[in-house]
């Protein structure tokens, strides 16, 4: 959840924006901006967003992953060989017995 300090309207946003900048880098915290009372859009220092969607690529990697690994305990699926073969054969290749 965000805390209530880091909510601000964007005309004082942009009032101050040299002030709130220097927070955003220095806390790495994001902030909100509301226009008319309601919140519109939530600003992040460049750095602190990379480490986000950094987490968000692992957690969708971990989900699929995840997923695989159920469905092979389900015994669904194809082995290795057979989509080595398949792929071996699309593009030409020939595989070691």
């Amino acid at each position: 959840m965000f805390d209530l300090t880091s909510i601000h309207s964007l005309s004082e946003f942009q009032r101050n924006a040299k002030a709130h900048i220097q927070r955003l880098k220095e806390t790495g915290k994001p902030e909100i901006l509301t226009v008319n009372g309601q919140a519109e859009l939530v600003v992040q220092d460049a750095a602190a967003y990379q480490k986000l969607v950094e987490a968000a690529d692992e957690a969708r990697f971990l989900h699929a992953l995840r997923a695989s690994l159920a469905e092979a305990e389900r015994g669904e699926g194809r082995s290795l060989r057979d989509v080595l073969t398949e792929l071996a054969a699309g593009t030409g290749v020939s595989l070691p017995q």
